[in-house]
C-alpha cells in the first residue's frame, strides 16, 4: 500500500493519523503541493484533481479522505480478526462527515501574509503551464487547475467567502465543545476516527498562531487538545514536522526551494 501525501496537507494528516492509529503498514511518498510536485504528469495521470492525499493498494486508487479512512478501517478489521477493532458507529461516521464539510482552504490562505501567498500562487501557475507543455494530452485537466488557481485568488478578495468559512469553523468548534462537555473524546470516551478527523484542524489553528482565538477560549476543547497531543500518532504525523523549531525548518526549506526555482526559472 502506498500513500502519496505531505506534512503540510491537512487531509494527508487525517489519513496518516488513521493509518498510525490502526497500525497499518504503508509506503510513504512525499508530494509537496507548495513546490508543485502534485502537478508532475506521473502524479497528475493518477489523480487529475492534483489533491492530496492519494492512497493506492494495487490497482485500487482512492482520493477522497473519508473513503480512504473507511478503507483503512476495513483493512484493520480484517487484519485484526479478533474483535479488538470494531467498525465505527453511526455517531462516529456522522462526526466524520460533519468535520469534512468545513473546507480549510480559504481560511488558511487568508491567514498567510499576502505577499507569500501571491508569490507562491504565481509560481504554481507557472508550474502548471510548464507541465501543460510537457504533457499536451493532459492540457484540458491542467487548464482546469489553472482556472481554479485564478478563481482562488479572486475569492480570497471576497469578504463574504472568508466570513462564511470562519462562521462555519466557529459553529463546528462550538458543537465540538458542547459534545466534549459530555464525553472525553468526540464520539464517546474512547478515541475514534472522528478524533482523527478533528485533530488536524486544531493543529492547523495552532500552526497559524490562532490557538488562543479558537481553542483556548473553549475550556473543554482546550483540555481535549492537550490530551490528543500526547498520542504517539500525533507526535509522528504532526509534531515531528511542526513542533518547536521543526516548524520553522519545514516551512523554510519549502520556501527556499520555491525561491531558488523562481530565480533559475526552473518550473
Amino acid at each position: 500500500m502506498q500513500l502519496y501525501h505531505h506534512p503540510f496537507s491537512l487531509e494527508s494528516q487525517k489519513v496518516r493519523l488513521a493509518l498510525e492509529e490502526r497500525n497499518i503498514d504503508y509506503t510513504s511518498y512525499h508530494v509537496n503541493p507548495v513546490t508543485g510536485k502534485n502537478m508532475d504528469p506521473a502524479f497528475f495521470r493518477m489523480n487529475p484533481t492534483a489533491k492530496l492525499p492519494v492512497f493506492q493498494n494495487g490497482s485500487h486508487v482512492l482520493f477522497n479522505t473519508i473513503e480512504i479512512i473507511q478503507y483503512i478501517e476495513r483493512i484493520a478489521l480484517v487484519s485484526s480478526g479478533s474483535g479488538v477493532i470494531t467498525q465505527s458507529s453511526k455517531e462516529v461516521v456522522e462526526w466524520m462527515y460533519k468535520i469534512q464539510e468545513w473546507n480549510p482552504k480559504f481560511f488558511t490562505l487568508s491567514h498567510i501574509p499576502e505577499k507569500y501567498y501571491i508569490y507562491t500562487s504565481k509560481f504554481i501557475r507557472r508550474v502548471i503551464i510548464a507541465r501543460m507543455s510537457e504533457a499536451p494530452d493532459l492540457a484540458t485537466a491542467y487548464h482546469t487547475k489553472l482556472k481554479e488557481a485564478y478563481e482562488t485568488e479572486e475569492k480570497l478578495h471576497n469578504p463574504q467567502v472568508l466570513q462564511r468559512s470562519e462562521q462555519h469553523l466557529m459553529k463546528l468548534l462550538d458543537e465540538v465543545e458542547t459534545q466534549l462537555e459530555e464525553t472525553m473524546y468526540l464520539a464517546g470516551n474512547e478515541f475514534t476516527l472522528a478524533d482523527v478527523m478533528l485533530i488536524p484542524i486544531l493543529a492547523r489553528l495552532a500552526l497559524l498562531g490562532l490557538e488562543s482565538a479558537y481553542i483556548s477560549c473553549r475550556p473543554k476543547l482546550t483540555q481535549y487538545w492537550m490530551l490528543v497531543q500526547q498520542r504517539p500518532s500525533y507526535k509522528k504525523v504532526i509534531k515531528k514536522y511542526f513542533g518547536g523549531w521543526k516548524r520553522r525548518k519545514t516551512l523554510l526549506k519549502t520556501w527556499c526551494i520555491v525561491r531558488m526555482r523562481c530565480m533559475l526559472k526552473r518550473y
